[in-house]
């Protein structure tokens, strides 16, 4: 798995980008999702204004959420090695007020939004009852396998630019 991703958000800093590939492969292999074939994991960092915009484009759903996945391997006929197998839609702006309102930290819902994300491709569902609990438990073992390989999530995710003084 390679990363590239995009920040676009200018009220938070955006991850280091050693810190945040690293992560993103620990949390991948972690969900379970193809290391044998060469595939992109694309993550746009937004804020609420592109996530509303995004969640009607792509979802047909009115208002922003926390993260939107779009999975390539569905379709395995059509992935060819080197091809964007995920693309995740991330808004930081819903988690930084979730974190601070959860008691979470900004820098594990994070965490927690690529994994969901991860999970959703890699066929994991949230729909119905069963399929949540689930869901819910998968990425408490992925967010801790990932901690368990020593990825800080605090590192992968900045949440407040130190003041300049000048």
């Amino acid at each position: 798995m390679k990363l590239r991703y995009r920040w676009r958000n200018r009220r938070l800093p955006h991850p280091p980008r050693s810190e945040l590939s690293v992560f993103a492969a620990a949390a991948a292999r972690a969900a379970g999702l193809d290391e044998l074939r060469e595939w992109y994991l694309e993550i746009d960092f937004v804020g609420d204004r592109s996530m509303t915009r995004l969640n009607r484009e792509i979802v047909g759903h009115l208002g922003t959420t926390d993260v939107i996945t779009v999975s390539y391997f569905d379709d395995p006929e059509s992935f060819f090695p080197g091809d964007t197998g995920v693309e995740l839609f991330v808004n930081a702006d819903i988690a930084a007020r979730e974190g601070t309102k959860r008691g979470t930290g900004y820098s594990y819902e994070m965490a927690l939004y690529v994994v969901h994300g991860l999970l959703h491709s890699a066929g994991e569902d949230d729909l119905a009852p069963e399929p949540r609990r689930r869901m819910r438990r998968r990425e408490r073992e992925v967010l801790a396998a990932v901690r368990a390989a020593g990825i800080d999530f605090t590192r992968v995710f900045p949440s407040a630019r130190k003041p300049t003084h000048r």
